[in-house]
């Protein structure tokens, strides 16, 4: 029953980590832009959902409405503003541009959220369910659900949808998609605004199950393992990815941290990762890049 209790804990946390990794996925995929402030923006997406229930008064569904919209208006701002007059320039400038942004939400953040609380309260029962045999809380049964209620909805946006052609387009081959008359411009800020959606509910989530704050930010860099191992432009590899990386580092902080001590479940990940790198360097499902010279 143990090893069940952790595969299930860590399988529910896995569906949480691959929400977040596809607001990573949705802008590489577009612009392939490593955007190296997700764990920001997963940080300000939840701590508007915060303000908008303990700050405003607002229930549940209107402070997520409140921060879906606070957060999509960044995400194009950032695009327009920002990154736009960056196309064309080396990637180092759009990796810098990145980390830079990442350090000015976390000052901001810290002045302008630091007197209201991060909690972030589903309304319904404390009583454990069983799965399975083993006891869950049901906020995290809620927040999987909801987790893969976002993925299937991301799936289907990007293989059932207009945008999601324009947009695997434009993944292809930026030049050709333009020749034929999809505008770059209009499909990569809906990409950002997707961003923005992902960032506010993944960073709710994971505040329902594991409690939110300033130290959010550091799940952000339990992305890149995830996003590497399965593949950087993959969403069911993303999904594999985050599920494996659940999983093991449940089963690790069981077994393994009280032989080695605690800790080892937290890099555990980086570990496989090499691993990877070594055997599969473009990921578990991702694609080699086939260049012409």
């Amino acid at each position: 029953m143990f090893l069940a209790a952790l595969t299930i804990d860590g399988a529910l946390a896995g569906v949480i980590y691959a929400t977040i990794a596809l607001a990573f996925v949705v802008v590489y995929k577009a612009s392939r832009t490593i955007n190296f402030a997700l764990g920001e923006w997963v940080m300000l997406g939840s701590r508007m959902v915060a303000t908008g229930l303990h700050a405003f008064g607002l229930g549940l569904g209107g402070a997520l409405g409140l921060a879906i919209a606070g957060m999509v208006a960044v995400a194009l701002g950032f695009n327009r503003l920002i990154m736009r007059p960056l196309i064309g320039r080396p990637t180092i400038s759009l990796i810098m541009v990145t980390i830079g942004f990442g350090a000015l939400v976390r000052g901001a953040a810290t002045l302008g959220f630091g007197g209201i609380s991060p909690s972030i309260a589903l309304p319904i029962g404390q009583d454990p369910m069983t799965v399975m045999g083993v006891a869950v809380a049901p906020a995290k049964l809620i927040a999987a659900v909801a987790a893969v209620v976002s993925i299937a909805a991301v799936s289907w946006l990007y293989h059932g949808s207009r945008v999601g052609l324009a947009l695997r387009a434009l993944a292809d081959d930026q030049q050709a998609a333009t020749a034929v008359g999809i505008d770059a411009h209009h499909s990569l800020a809906i990409a950002w605004a997707l961003l923005g959606v992902l960032s506010v509910l993944a960073g709710s989530l994971w505040t329902v199950v594991a409690g939110g704050g300033f130290g959010i930010v550091l799940v952000g860099l339990k992305v890149f393992p995830i996003v590497i191992i399965g593949g950087l432009d993959s969403i069911p590899g993303t999904v594999v990815g985050a599920l494996a990386v659940g999983v093991l580092e449940s089963l690790a902080a069981g077994y393994v941290d009280p032989v080695l001590g605690g800790g080892f479940s937290n890099i555990a990940s980086y570990l496989v990762l090499i691993g990877v790198l070594f055997a599969r360097p473009y990921g578990l499902f991702g694609e080699a890049d086939i260049e012409r010279v």
